[in-house]
């Protein structure tokens, strides 16, 4: 039986620009069969929005508090979306 599809949005806060961070959630979140993007922010910080079956976010967001071997992740903050199946694949913007 196929889990519903959820849709999470993540900003994630710390030492997380200019470490390969976003590259490496791409990966993560492509092997998780996971949709969505992620992007700097201008206050240094990652969003990062991610649409699949709830086993493989919860994959996902343990994966985003370590980050990369050279990230620093200091605080997350979620919020549930509606799942509306953009992008067709997890893309860097």
């Amino acid at each position: 039986m196929k889990e519903e599809t959820r849709r999470i949005r993540l900003i994630i806060r710390g030492r997380v620009q200019g470490v390969w961070y976003r590259g490496s959630a791409q990966e993560v979140a492509r092997e998780l069969g996971l949709t969505g993007w992620a992007r700097n922010l201008g206050d240094g910080s990652v969003e990062l929005v991610a649409e699949g079956e709830s086993a493989a976010l919860e994959t996902l967001k343990t994966w985003c508090r370590e980050g990369p071997p050279a990230a620093r992740v200091h605080e997350i903050c979620e919020e549930e979306m509606t799942p509306c199946g953009e992008p067709a694949w997890f893309e860097v913007r």
